[in-house]
């Protein structure tokens, strides 16, 4: 074989994306053997959310560890409310329509109303096609009684569209679920008035959504006969799903899918507990090849505003329902990674201190950054604000002929690294560290048996400022 046959892949690991990009809000979709994700687009140190120009990324069904860059899609600037780029693109999504070509449904962040642009490509340069309206021409979220439209999710059926929109916060009464609207098959005729199908924290019609009340981030799929309407609850972390039997409802609730805390986890922790500093979600499922995953996003920084994208794989139940998963560092690669060599901190699953914090943002607490030089082609990741009784964790790796254990840090800080494979485990290794300006490797020798493992990285000890670049396993 020659080697330019020869195909080359690589592990998948949460985030799933290069360490630099920040694409949260992730709609994932099949085309032609390739998966593509949409998204907004956040900037690393933005001081608010959804900041860039939509970008997109594809990976082969069978590689889901090499993600192509496919450029810019659609530039903020191209649509006429906004042509000095002052509003943010919010999350979107594409679908299909009846003419075959790709249709991105997005909403800015100061108005009401639902943008359309239109591709023959799935991730070429999209051109903005008009506004969502009704008959006569009135756009939706304009009209009297119109609830203010948000994160548009779609799904397309012959010449119906389905669109879904919403955004109910506590307090805001004049908010009041998520609500479907029928478009025509120019993808921007309302052919059918808006319906509610899940209720908002204000609405006192809870309808089995009680406790999780439907907040933003509408999302939809089908799988065999069953309708799936994902979306992220009143508590922001967690991603709810219903059922019908049909696009246009009544959805039932059934739970959820995915907590970016981890919350309501119990296998390895107290369902409780938050072990990844969370914040606000949005994601959908896809089926890929012969897997379905979750799509979901963590949050860096420690600020809402530099989301990054992650996935796990799911399973359902004989009646279509989804069992919670929990969230990992293999993600989609759906299978433990390879334990022997070096493994880089950001691709942390659990971060906490002895006081967990369910919602990120409170200052002084770790977090995952990024820095870079001048004549750093692209941005590296690593867990910094390390302080005593932090631990950082690792989810999972299939160990064989481990006899040693090293990490790199940098900052001030003394104390203890120490290595265990279960949060309340005994110690398997440890190594001291010391105040360093660059990275510097520390190793000590271990006894691990062969098997699968979490790893967990726990500081003992007085820091200021001390950082993990990556951890290795000998």
């Amino acid at each position: 074989m020659n080697s330019m046959d020869m195909k080359v892949t690589k592990e998948a690991v949460n985030p799933y994306l290069p360490s630099w990009e920040y694409i949260p809000d992730g709609e994932p979709y099949v085309f032609d053997g390739r998966v593509y994700v949409y998204g907004s687009h956040d900037l690393y140190d933005g001081p608010t959310f959804c900041m860039g120009d939509y970008i997109c990324y594809s990976a082969p069904v069978d590689d889901l560890g090499n993600w192509r860059y496919e450029g810019v899609i659609y530039p903020k600037t191209s649509d006429p409310l906004n042509p000095d780029g002052r509003m943010c693109l919010y999350a979107p999504d594409v679908t299909i329509g009846p003419d075959g070509r790709y249709y991105l449904y997005y909403v800015l962040d100061k108005v009401s109303v639902v943008s359309v642009a239109v591709c023959d490509t799935p991730a070429g340069r999209y051109e903005f096609l008009g506004y969502v309206h009704y008959k006569d021409g009135t756009k939706l979220g304009d009209r009297e009684g119109d609830e203010p439209s948000f994160d548009p999710g779609v799904i397309t059926e012959g010449d119906k569209t389905y669109l879904y929109l919403g955004f109910c916060p506590r307090g805001d009464d004049r908010r009041t679920g998520s609500f479907m609207t029928v478009i025509g098959p120019d993808m921007l005729t309302i052919e059918e008035a808006p319906v509610r199908v899940a209720p908002g924290i204000m609405n006192p019609e809870k309808r089995g959504f009680d406790g999780h009340e439907f907040f933003e981030a509408p999302s939809i799929r089908k799988r065999g006969d069953k309708y799936y309407f994902i979306y992220s609850s009143i508590w922001m972390h967690e991603l709810c799903y219903a059922m019908s039997d049909s696009p246009a409802g009544p959805f039932e609730f059934k739970g959820t899918i995915v907590s970016n805390a981890d919350i309501g986890i119990d296998t390895y922790k107290k369902g409780d507990m938050a072990s990844m500093p969370g914040a606000n979600n949005h994601g959908s499922i896809v089926e890929i090849g012969d897997k379905w995953y979750i799509f979901y996003h963590r949050h860096t920084n420690g600020t809402w505003y530099s989301r990054q994208g992650c996935a796990e794989p799911i399973e359902f139940n004989e009646d279509g329902t989804i069992p919670q998963v929990e969230i990992t560092s293999q993600g989609l690669s759906g299978a433990p990674l390879t334990g022997k060599g070096e493994h880089l901190a950001y691709t942390c699953c659990n971060l906490f201190t002895d006081k967990p914090q369910l919602y990120i943002g409170e200052p002084g607490r770790p977090t995952v950054r990024q820095w870079q030089t001048e004549d750093m082609e692209n941005p590296e990741a690593f867990v910094a604000g390390i302080a005593d009784n932090t631990t950082i964790g690792f989810k999972y790796y299939k160990c064989e002929g481990v006899k040693s254990f090293s990490i790199k840090s940098r900052g001030y800080g003394d104390g203890v690294f120490e290595l265990r494979t279960e949060i309340d485990g005994e110690v398997l290794g440890s190594v001291e560290v010391h105040n360093e300006n660059i990275w510097t490797e520390y190793s000590t020798e271990i006894e691990l048996p062969d098997g699968v493992y979490a790893i967990y990285i726990t500081f003992k000890g007085q820091s200021s400022s001390l950082q993990l670049r990556s951890f290795t396993l000998g």
